[in-house]
C-alpha cells in the first residue's frame, strides 16, 4: 500500500515540528519554502527551550516534550544544544518575595528549581551584577540552541532521518482540490498543512481576517563572542521577565510588583520591554528584547528601544566584552483571544497551523504531536 501524502507549506519551526509529526505518523512528505532558506521568526529568537514560562498543565507538559525532542535531535546531529537552565536575579525586595513565591509553586508543580543567595548566584554565574543583588530562582529545564543554525541543519537532518523532501525558492499561489499551485507547478497530496507564520494572510485572506489575530514586532541584539571561552552560564534575566510569562502568575504578589513596575518605568511597559541574555557555542550573547503589535510594523528599528534593553540589562548583568556586532526585529503572529494555538480547516484536506505566539521554539514539536495524534 502506498504511503499517504503531506505537503507543509513553511519551514520554520511550526512547518517543521508538522513535517516531523506527520513523516512519524508514516506520511511521505514534503515541505515548500517561498525563500531559498528560513530567514522569518524561527531564526530571529534567544534560542531559549523555555519551560520555565508555560504554566503548569498543557502547556508546560508540551514545553518539556518539545524541550526532550530537541535535545533528542541534538544528541543525534550536528545541532548544538545546551542544557543551560535559566536565572531570574532580583534587586528589589517586591521582585524577591516574587521569586520566592514561584520557588514554592514551582516545587509543588513537580519543576526542578532552586532559590539561589547571592553567593550561590556568583558560583552560577560569574556575569551577574553582584552590587544590590538579593538572590535568584535557577531552573534547571531550559535548553539553549543557536536558532539560525538549527533551524538552518534541521531540513537536512530530517531528509536523512525521516525521507522528508524540502522544496526551497517555491511560493505557493493558491491550494484547491488536494492541489497547490506554484506558476506552472502543481504538487498534490492527501494532506496540505499552511504552517507559514506571520505571512498567514497570504493564502486564506478571508479567513485570517474572521479571527484574533494580529502580529507582535520585537527587537533584538547579539554582542561579540566573549573572549577565552567565557561562559554566563544559565540564561539570565531581570525582573521585567517576571511580568512577561504566564507562569509568573502563580506569585500572588505579582500585582503588586507589576504595580511599582508601571509607577517607575512606564515606558519599558508601553514597549513591551523585558530584558534576557542567552549565550551560543560561539560565546556571542544574545540580548533582548521588545514587543510591538499591530498587522502593520515599521520595518525600522527604534533606537531608543535598543538602549533601554542595554540599559536596563547593565543593571544585572555584565560581561567581559559587551561590543554589539548585529540588531534586528523579528516578527511573530499573536493570538489576541488568549489561546495558546491555533489549527482549523479552511477547506477539505487542508489544515491552519499557527499563534503560538513568542513561544514556537518552545512549544512546535510537543504541539505537532499533540495536533496530528488523530491523523
Amino acid at each position: 500500500m502506498d504511503k499517504k501524502s503531506a505537503i507543509v507549506i513553511g519551514a520554520g519551526i511550526v512547518g517543521l515540528a508538522t513535517a516531523r509529526a506527520l513523516a512519524i505518523k508514516g506520511y511521505s512528505v514534503k515541505v515548500f519554502e517561498r525563500t531559498q532558506k528560513a530567514v522569518g521568526a524561527s531564526i530571529r529568537n534567544f534560542g531559549m527551550i523555555w519551560p520555565i514560562g508555560q504554566p503548569a498543565g498543557t502547556l508546560y507538559n508540551r514545553a518539556i516534550r518539545s524541550r526532550n525532542i530537541w535535545k533528542e535531535i541534538s544528541d543525534n546531529s550536528n545541532i548544538w544544544s545546551e542544557n543551560a537552565g535559566s536565572l531570574h536575579v532580583a534587586y528589589h525586595d517586591d521582585e524577591w518575595n516574587v521569586l520566592q513565591e514561584l520557588h514554592e509553586a514551582f516545587l509543588q508543580e513537580g519543576r526542578k528549581v532552586e532559590l539561589l543567595n547571592k553567593e550561590e548566584i556568583a558560583k552560577r554565574s560569574e556575569a551577574v551584577v553582584q552590587q544590590n543583588l538579593l538572590g535568584g530562582l535557577y531552573s534547571a529545564e531550559e535548553l539553549i540552541i543557536d536558532p539560525r543554525e538549527a533551524i538552518a541543519n534541521l531540513p537536512g537532518y530530517f531528509t536523512e532521518k525521516y525521507q522528508i523532501e524540502f522544496n526551497w525558492g517555491k511560493c505557493i499561489s493558491r491550494i484547491a482540490n488536494q492541489t497547490i499551485y506554484i506558476g506552472n507547478e502543481e504538487h498534490k497530496a492527501d494532506l496540505i498543512f499552511v504552517c507559514s507564520g506571520a505571512d498567514f494572510e497570504t493564502l486564506y485572506p478571508l479567513e485570517f481576517s474572521k479571527l484574533a489575530l494580529t502580529k507582535c514586532k520585537l527587537q533584538m541584539m547579539r554582542m561579540v563572542a566573549q573572549p577565552e571561552e567565557w561562559r554566563i552560564g544559565p540564561a539570565l534575566c531581570g525582573g521585567l521577565s517576571l511580568i512577561h510569562y504566564a507562569s509568573f502568575k502563580a506569585a500572588s504578589s505579582l500585582q503588586q510588583l507589576k504595580k511599582r513596575y508601571e509607577e517607575e518605568m512606564p515606558d519599558y511597559l508601553k514597549w513591551g520591554i523585558h530584558v534576557m541574555v542567552s549565550q551560543n557555542a560561539k560565546g556571542e550573547l544574545t540580548v533582548g528584547d521588545s514587543h510591538e503589535y499591530g498587522l502593520t510594523h515599521d520595518p525600522f528599528d527604534k533606537d531608543f528601544i535598543n538602549k533601554m534593553i542595554l540599559d536596563y540589562l547593565k543593571k544585572f548583568a555584565q560581561f567581559k566584552n559587551p561590543q554589539l556586532i548585529e540588531s534586528w526585529n523579528g516578527i511573530y503572529p499573536k493570538l489576541t483571544s488568549g489561546e495558546n494555538d491555533l489549527f482549523f480547516s479552511p477547506d477539505a484536506s487542508v489544515y491552519i497551523v499557527n499563534g503560538l505566539g513568542g513561544a514556537g521554539m518552545t512549544l512546535s514539536f510537543g504541539y505537532a504531536e499533540e495536533a496530528l495524534a488523530n491523523f
